[in-house]
């Protein structure tokens, strides 16, 4: 709790008012600037800068470049990065941290069931995705259902409640998408389809029913005595058909890639495909889809036979294809403090280097809708950064610091923060995960300490 404390303190504290000028530009009055001088910095949507600075202040990026052609603000904290490396906070599109549960063996479609109504923000897996270098992430409920609820999108600040870590859209609501799901994850007994023409033909059916509530709704013209009986599920759904909410899809195999593309050219919602293990087989099809991939890049534990032909070159042909890629940890299948190596895995199976660090960055801010906010280190977005000890593809670089919005979050030089860090179960013995896909099928959404996780 020290830690925390301090990081507190530092945040109430730290700040002292006059006017900047930065790079020629004149700079509001607000905290105390921060200026990150010296580092290799490698900003993503544009060339690597060696000796370069990187300055923030507000909780925003207000300037970058080579350290010659920066101008340091008046009074700023300088923090010598010599010999260091600064990418952007990493975006997680698909991860399980907090204890995340969603819908239950009820049935097998449950749109009104939201993520953010099942976290926990105080679970050690929010800390350990922060040492991993993850500032932004899509958090989803398991896909042992074909629909399990509503996605959460967070910002991994300092948390001491949920809406601590909330990102607001331009509507003032908490941002998210929604979780389907096909392949076998979802295939049981009924209420769940036992094949997968039944699962396809079961989502078909929901969405029509959506689209029906969605022309009743448009029928009634804002008068209440016509409005449909009030649903929020199909209310969840009619913002999907409208395209207000990304449908992020579990789908693994080649054939079932294509049926998540079937549904979305008969409905026209907007669709993230997650995992695609058979992918590399489906390039063509999903590039004229103008679908964008998020990646798994370690299917782990093994067993599924749906990702027997994952290929560490999935990203690269997909790229080469013309195809937006990310990655992914699914937390826990990947380890949130490992995300770095599913791209530096991607880079040895022939992907490029600067297209495998934004498949951490860039890329996944465009699939949550975020690319105005983060995944770049560009002057006005978010002040989220990561301080390496290194090259981000090498196998023995560390994350040092992790910066959201202009705070320190992670310190490697904390002992508490090495502790999560570096250490085994016990470092973080109160983390939970949600297990969907494995076991019976009662232990669904329940929060149990066990290997696995919500593929």
């Amino acid at each position: 709790m020290s830690s925390l404390l301090g990081r507190n303190l530092r945040r109430v504290f730290g700040g002292l008012a006059s006017a900047l000028i930065v790079s020629g530009t004149v700079v509001p009055a607000q905290d105390e600037a921060i200026a990150f001088v010296g580092a290799r910095i490698l900003p993503v949507d544009g060339p690597v800068i060696e000796n370069g600075t990187l300055v923030v202040r507000g909780g925003k990026i207000i300037a970058v470049g080579p350290a010659s052609e920066v101008l340091l603000p008046a009074p700023s904290e300088r923090r010598d990065c010599k010999g260091k490396t600064i990418i952007p906070g990493l975006v997680d599109t698909h991860s399980h941290i907090g204890s995340v549960s969603g819908g239950d063996r009820s049935g097998p479609i449950q749109p009104e069931v939201r993520a953010l109504d099942a976290i926990n923000p105080r679970d050690p897996g929010i800390q350990k995705a922060q040492a991993g270098g993850i500032t932004t992430v899509n958090v989803m409920p398991g896909s042992g259902h074909l629909l399990s609820g509503q996605t959460i999108y967070l910002k991994l600040r300092e948390p001491r409640t949920i809406d601590d870590l909330l990102i607001a859209g331009t509507d003032g609501q908490p941002m998210g998408g929604i979780k389907m799901a096909n392949g076998t994850n979802p295939q049981k007994g009924p209420p769940f389809p036992g094949t997968r023409g039944r699962a396809a033909a079961l989502m078909r059916a929901q969405l029509h029913r959506a689209r029906h509530y969605q022309k009743k709704v448009a029928a009634a013209a804002g008068d209440p005595a016509k409005m449909p009986e009030r649903s929020l599920g199909m209310e969840a759904l009619v913002e999907v058909l409208e395209g207000k909410r990304m449908v992020h899809h579990h789908t693994h195999r080649q054939d079932d890639i294509l049926t998540v593309l079937r549904l979305q050219r008969e409905f026209g919602f907007r669709v993230v495909l997650h995992h695609v293990s058979e992918g590399w087989l489906v390039a063509e099809e999903i590039a004229a889809a103008k679908a964008p991939c998020s990646v798994i890049m370690i299917d782990s534990p093994g067993g599924k036979l749906e990702a027997a032909r994952l290929s560490m070159a999935t990203g690269r042909i997909l790229d080469e294809a013309g195809v937006l890629v990310g990655f992914h940890s699914d937390d826990g299948i990947t380890d949130s403090r490992l995300f770095l190596r599913s791209a530096a895995l991607a880079v040895r199976a022939g992907m490029k280097r600067d297209k495998a660090l934004a498949a951490l960055t860039s890329a996944g801010a465009v699939m949550l809708d975020m690319a105005d906010r983060v995944g770049t280190l560009t002057v006005g977005k978010d002040a989220d950064l990561v301080v390496l000890s290194g090259d981000p593809f090498a196998v023995r670089t560390q994350v040092l610091e992790t910066w959201v919005e202009g705070q320190k979050v992670f310190d490697l030089a904390d002992p508490k923060d090495r502790l999560l860090a570096m250490g085994g179960y016990n470092a973080s013995v109160d983390q939970s995960l949600s297990l969907c896909c494995y076991g019976q099928y009662g232990v669904a959404g329940q929060g149990v300490q066990a290997a696995g996780g919500a593929k």
